[in-house]
Parts: structure tokens; C-alpha cells; sequence
């Protein structure tokens, strides 16, 4: 290798790196901790850690003692994605300088190609998070929507420690700076909004737009299961620890999605910290597709969180200590409504993990790798030359995976 190629690689490895850390929008807001506990050699496709949560404990009041087992639980972070794009130039093209070179499609399209992978992949973790505010099919412009997805982090006792972020989409962001700008005092903040059409840091949380936001498709129901008319009720009382429910009164192939958000009548979320009912409803996810619902309006559907109506991890209340057979089901959105789900969160909330990749050598092939300080993120450059086109193919990688933590640490903004 001359050392003209290897200048050539390096510069344009870092470059790129320059490019990513500038495409790149949820990953930057999300927690990067976790990168050392895949050892200290490269990692390879499939690896997983499990990530340990903080434990719960309940406090007595009483001079007596009692001791509390520790119960641990733990999410699977596996790095199960390798991120790559490809490219193919001529030699001649590396006459360009590098400044020149990164303007062409050579990287910035190919950068950015990348890093809306990366972000889009994270941004579907929505349909983890069970917490829900706002009005499907109608773009938020209030800030109150917002500051009410910020009480549904406080009633969940998110850190208040300015690691919170709002993602929203482009809609979303044009009409929230449109309709705040006579919010705020700071005139610097203001001059942002005004000048550059972004919010910056407002109402708790650090604001950036981003494209990728996830979009979810509402199932298909009957008026029944909005809670008005003859209702969807539960069949079989729920009780702790069960995270599928039997349902009933559906219209035959009434059919919900992963992702769509219920609530139950009568059952209520608790602070994690006191176990006191916080007077709102609380709301559950889907996690996984059901069966269409029966001739007979039949539907069973699995739900997270898992209900806890008592002990150190107890989530939610009810006066029956279920939730109680008959119990009347609401969807939470209209049928068949597509819309945005813009998101707010703490910073543990999710995870994007990552590993270097081991750089190979060969004939005609050549490989570089830098790591980015303000990402802790690692991009790998591979070279292998053609001489039958006498064509340079470049190669970019990333190796990293998603998990969602804590989901009650977020909430969808719906748009």
C-alpha cells in the first residue's frame, strides 16, 4: 500500500465519521454505555449481554425487621445488525481533494444513507413504549401535548437531569415552533426558533427533528372497542403477573396491531417510588400481533407492562386488585388511523450498542477504522481495487444493535 492510499482511506474514513456524527439524530440522545460488556475483542454478529435494571424495594414503617429477596431483572442487548453501504469510483476520483470529495454522492449520500438506517431502526423501538399522549392523525402543535407527555415521565419517575430529548417528525416540528414562540423568554432561544425553524432546549426536554420517526397503522375495529356503544370488555379477570387477556364483544375479524395502545376500565398507573395511583388510567402495548377476533368476538391479546397490583414492582391499581372480568376495553386512536409517533424520553430509556470490527487485509484490499469521541461509535472503511474496471470499491460498516431498557421512561407524542 502506497503511502498515498493510505492518506486517501484515512482521510476519507474520517471524514465520513465527520458526515455520520452529523446525520445521525436519535442515536446521539440515546444511552451508549454498554459498548465494554462485549469483551475486548471484536464482537461478532449475534452476540448478546443482558443489561441489568435497577431493583425495587418497599420500605416498612415499623421497628420490625424484614428482609427483602432481591429480584433482579435483566434486557437482552444483542448486536445483531451490521450496518454497511457500498461504493465504486474510479481512480481518478481520488485526485479530488477530500473537501470536494465529500460533497460528491461518493460519501454524503452514502453517509447519510447510513446513519437514517441506524436512527430509523431505533425509532421503531415506539412499539415498546406503552405511554401515549396527543391525538391520532392530528400533528401536535400545542406545547401542553408535550408537557403532558413530560407528566406521564415524572408520574414514572424519570430522572429530571436534562438527559431528556423530544424526537419529533418535520410536521410535528413546524407547527410546535410555530405556535411557541411567544413561550419563551430567553431571546436567544427565541432567535433560534425564529431563525432556524428548531426548538432547541424547550419544556424539559433538548428538541431535534428527524425524519425516521415511526409511523403506526391503528388496527381495524368496530365502534365497540373505542369504548362507546356496546363495549369490548374482558373475559377473564386479570391477575398479577399475567400478560395475556382473554377479550370479548369484538365484531368478527376486528384485528389490532403490534403497537396499538389500550387501556382497561377501572385500572389505574402507580409512581414506582410510593405505589400511589396517579388518577390516570394506565395504558398497555401490544406486543405481538393477535389472532383476529372470532365469530364470536373473541380476542386474545399479550400486553406489556405485565400488570402488578402489588410488592416492590407494582405498576398499576384497581379497586378488585385485577384487572377485573368485564372490565371495558378502549383502544387508544381511531380504526385504521396512520400516525406519527414522535417521542419523548429519557436517555435510559433505550440503548444502541455497538463493537469494532476486526479490519481484514489481502491482496488489493486495505482497511481503516476511527472511532468517534462524541459517539463512542466506531466506523470501519474497507478498499478493494478491480483492475479489470479500474474501479476503487469501498466499503462502510458499523456493527450494533437496539434494546429498549426502561420503556416507562418514554412516551409517544402521537401526530
Amino acid at each position: 500500500m502506497t503511502a498515498n492510499t493510505l492518506l486517501s482511506i484515512g482521510m476519507i474514513t474520517k471524514e465520513s465519521l465527520a458526515i455520520l456524527e452529523n446525520s445521525l439524530t436519535f442515536t446521539k440522545q440515546v444511552n451508549r454505555e454498554y459498548d465494554s460488556e462485549f469483551g475486548n475483542k471484536s464482537a461478532q454478529i449475534g452476540d448478546t449481554v443482558s443489561v441489568r435494571k435497577p431493583p425495587r424495594y418497599t420500605v416498612g414503617t415499623t421497628p420490625a425487621f424484614s428482609a427483602q429477596g432481591t429480584v433482579e431483572s435483566a434486557v437482552p442487548v444483542t448486536l445483531n445488525k451490521q450496518y454497511n453501504t457500498g461504493i465504486s469510483f474510479s481512480t481518478k476520483n481520488l485526485t479530488l481533494d477530500i473537501n470536494d470529495f465529500s460533497k460528491t454522492t461518493f460519501l454524503d449520500a452514502q453517509i447519510a444513507a447510513l446513519a437514517n438506517q441506524i436512527d430509523y431502526d431505533g425509532m421503531q423501538l415506539y412499539k415498546d413504549v406503552y405511554q401515549a399522549v396527543g391525538t391520532a392523525g392530528t400533528t401536535p402543535s400545542a406545547i401542553s401535548t408535550f408537557l403532558n407527555a413530560g407528566v406521564k415521565l415524572d408520574n414514572a419517575a424519570a430522572p429530571n437531569d436534562n438527559m431528556r430529548a423530544a424526537i419529533v417528525n418535520p410536521a410535528a416540528q413546524a407547527a410546535v415552533v410555530g405556535g411557541a414562540l411567544t413561550y419563551f423568554n430567553p431571546s436567544q432561544a427565541i432567535a433560534d426558533q425564529y431563525l432556524n425553524g428548531t426548538m432547541g432546549r424547550a419544556a424539559g426536554f433538548k428538541w431535534s427533528m428527524d425524519q425516521n420517526v415511526g409511523v403506526q397503522t391503528i388496527g381495524t375495529f368496530a365502534a365497540a372497542a373505542s369504548g362507546a356503544g356496546t363495549a369490548v370488555t374482558v373475559t377473564t379477570a386479570v391477575a398479577s403477573g399475567t400478560a395475556s387477556v382473554v377479550t370479548g364483544g369484538w365484531t368478527s375479524g376486528d384485528l389490532l396491531n403490534v403497537g396499538d395502545i389500550v387501556t382497561f376500565a377501572g385500572v389505574y398507573s402507580v409512581n414506582p417510588q410510593n405505589r400511589q395511583s396517579t388518577g390516570q388510567l394506565q395504558q398497555f402495548v401490544l406486543t405481538a400481533t393477535p389472532t383476529a377476533a372470532s365469530g364470536g368476538g373473541a380476542m386474545t391479546i399479550a400486553i406489556s407492562p405485565t400488570p402488578q397490583f402489588s410488592g416492590a414492582y407494582q405498576n398499576v391499581t384497581s379497586s378488585t386488585g385485577t384487572i377485573a372480568a368485564g372490565a371495558v376495553l378502549t383502544v387508544y386512536g381511531a380504526s385504521a388511523t396512520s400516525t406519527p409517533q414522535n417521542l419523548v424520553f429519557h436517555r435510559d430509556a433505550f440503548t444502541f450498542a455497538t463493537k469494532e470490527l476486526d479490519l481484514p487485509m489481502g491482496p488489493n484490499t486495505y482497511a481503516y477504522r476511527v472511532k468517534s469521541k462524541k459517539l463512542n461509535l466506531s466506523l470501519r472503511c474497507i478498499w478493494f481495487y478491480d483492475g479489470f474496471s479500474d474501479n476503487q470499491n469501498m466499503r462502510f460498516d458499523i456493527l450494533g444493535g437496539w434494546a429498549t431498557l426502561r420503556p416507562e421512561l418514554a412516551c409517544r407524542v402521537l401526530g
